[in-house]
């Protein structure tokens, strides 16, 4: 029997120089008919939810009048401000509380770890009220140095600020923590043996590789933020919702001002999350060897084919 590889081509099988090829296989693109059935299924369900609050009872006419009122202002501006004092105090916290959960010191480290375990364990709404109810534990704040009644010292913003904060704080110390523990033992090593303390290099060497990894969720936690401020209204702190609540009592049009509230949170986070990208991609530039490019960049680099294109026609 002949081995089929040394077997003789037949010449009658080999394409002649004057025979003309076979024609190119043609590739035709599967067809997803359950991506079209679920894309028309996904437009009916918007189209009939857009339909409903079309005909629904609600003065639409009144979202606008009422987006710029100057009390909205006001409380945007109180809500952007407790938002921003109480992410920088949970932020102060968070990398206290991360270094002590880190430390060797078995006290230090308990501790850290029963006031992470006590703030992320209770709701904010409840430390809110605690806050701003403590002066039915201690009616009088007696410092040695400064004593007044608890209720002149415990306001609203006081009692917002710590509830939010020391919250957000227990939160960041293990966000800070996950950061910390991300950068390799050995440049703690290296740093003990140039010389440095354990806070230098903490401040000089570990941190800053750190915030490639704190900046991302830190960003989301912020965010956040701006949303659970919403909550302070159980303080009688005046912020965005306060703002809101107390013109729908008095025009009797509560749901158009739920309307505006939700879009002022909407644009307020919208614009914090452009930041955080841009803040995300400067601490990634020492990880990454060239970084992907911005919404703008794309944009300008689509503009500039269509041009040339147009050009060459």
């Amino acid at each position: 029997m002949t081995d089929k590889l040394d077997k003789v081509p037949d010449p009658a099988d080999t394409p002649s120089a004057g025979t003309v090829p076979p024609e190119a296989i043609r590739a035709i693109p599967v067809r997803h008919y359950g991506r079209w059935i679920s894309a028309v299924v996904v437009i009916g369900l918007v189209v009939a939810l857009v339909m409903a609050f079309s005909q629904g009872n609600v003065r639409w006419a009144t979202v606008p009048e009422k987006l710029f009122d100057p009390s909205i202002l006001r409380g945007v501006g109180n809500t952007i401000w407790i938002s921003v004092a109480s992410m920088a105090l949970g932020l102060v916290l968070g990398v206290l509380f991360a270094v002590m959960r880190l430390s060797k010191n078995p006290v230090t480290s308990t501790i850290a770890w029963f006031y992470i375990w006590l703030f992320r364990g209770t709701p904010v709404y409840v430390q809110l009220l605690i806050w701003f109810n403590l002066a039915l534990i201690f009616p009088i704040l007696n410092l040695g140095f400064y004593k007044d009644e608890m209720t002149q010292v415990m306001t609203p913003f006081l009692a917002a600020l710590l509830g939010l904060g020391l919250n957000e704080g227990a939160y960041m110390a293990e966000i800070v923590r996950a950061g910390i523990q991300s950068v390799d033992e050995g440049q703690t090593e290296a740093s003990h043996a140039l010389g440095m303390t354990r806070l230098q290099t903490m401040r000089r060497v570990v941190l800053p590789q750190a915030m490639r990894v704190i900046v991302p969720p830190s960003g989301n936690e912020f965010i956040n933020m701006l949303k659970t401020s919403s909550l302070v209204v159980a303080v009688q702190y005046f912020d965005l919702l306060r703002a809101a609540q107390d013109i729908a009592s008095t025009s009797f049009a509560v749901m158009e001002m739920f309307f505006v509230a939700s879009i002022w949170y909407l644009a307020l986070t919208s614009v914090f999350s452009v930041g955080q990208y841009y803040l995300e991609r400067r601490y990634a530039r020492g990880a990454l060897r060239s970084l992907p490019p911005t919404p703008l960049q794309k944009i300008k680099a689509k503009l500039s084919s269509f041009s040339n294109r147009k050009a060459v026609a």
